[in-house]
């Protein structure tokens, strides 16, 4: 087979690029170009406002809590799917894709007929003792929660499955429990999967919209998160204070694309290490039984 021209690869390049610059260079260029299109000071108060600063550190606990629960989540289900038969596996396989597959607004929509203070299953109850889940924070981490489940299961599967269980075997039969198996052996060979699942979770819980503007009740300065507050500044048609949000979230995207493209690196550099030791004695990549001691 010959290889293709220059043109050709040329070609392929420039569509690739067009292609990015149309759907994400050219819109958030224009996002930071609109900004600061007339001054500095309106998008600066806009954020630095109450609500604005209220809506940011609002949005962070809401990923400050979902991510690692489902950090631990994730982990825990990634090893039963992988590693255990059992009934119903398959079913628990399909349910871990279904924030893919359903609508954000529905899956709020279900937390609200779940949670809701009125005519809900539970809410009724939790709301006669003092629990408000609906309009309040616990409502809003559990749709961040669901839209960003899928990633870290997804993530640590494949490594899992990669790795074998050769090196859990080995360390149970020199005397290492199931805990240390877990913390010396199992989490150090998916790191790097787990760290890129993290960073996908945390990508799609920062910018989550439909599930949380459902159950958050829009109210200002108490249950906005950064997405809802830039639609606020729209409705209010300030499209200083919503481009000015909007530019806070882009530079969070970033810093989150930073992070991926860092990790991608960071675990090819692992693997190339790994394959050239190959040859060497596997005092290091083996579980070393001397370290560890029973637990009582």
């Amino acid at each position: 087979m010959s290889a293709p021209s220059a043109g050709s690869r040329w070609g392929l390049r420039s569509a690739a690029l067009l292609y990015l610059a149309l759907l994400l260079l050219i819109p958030v260029g224009a996002v930071f170009w609109r900004t600061f299109e007339h001054g500095i000071s309106e998008p600066i108060n806009a954020v630095t406002s109450e609500d604005g600063l209220h809506a940011f550190w609002l949005t962070i606990v809401c990923v400050g809590i979902a991510v690692p629960l489902n950090t631990a989540f994730g982990v825990l289900t990634a090893l039963v799917l992988v590693r255990q038969n059992f009934r119903g596996k398959a079913l628990l396989n399909a349910a871990i894709d279904l924030p893919f597959a359903i609508s954000p607004v529905v899956i709020g929509l279900a937390l609200f007929l779940v949670y809701a203070p009125r005519d809900s299953w539970f809410g009724e109850t939790l709301a006669q003792n003092g629990i408000e889940v609906i309009f309040s924070l616990p409502g809003m981490v559990l749709a961040t929660v669901f839209v960003s489940l899928p990633f870290v299961v997804r993530e640590v599967m494949p490594v899992l499955q990669e790795i074998g269980t050769d090196q859990e075997e080995a360390a149970e039969t020199l005397g290492a429990s199931p805990w240390q198996t877990f913390w010396r052996v199992t989490l150090p060979a998916i790191r790097w999967g787990l760290a890129y699942g993290v960073v996908l979770a945390t990508a799609r819980a920062l910018g989550e919209f439909g599930a949380v503007s459902i159950v958050s009740g829009h109210r200002n300065g108490e249950t906005e998160t950064l997405p809802i507050f830039v639609q606020r500044q729209f409705d209010q048609f300030n499209a200083a204070g919503a481009y000015a949000a909007g530019l806070v979230l882009a530079i969070l995207a970033l810093l989150v694309l930073f992070s991926m493209n860092l990790l991608q690196r960071r675990s090819s550099r692992a693997v190339d290490v790994e394959d050239d030791d190959q040859g060497a004695p596997p005092a290091s990549s083996v579980f070393v039984p001397q370290p560890i001691q029973k637990e009582a």
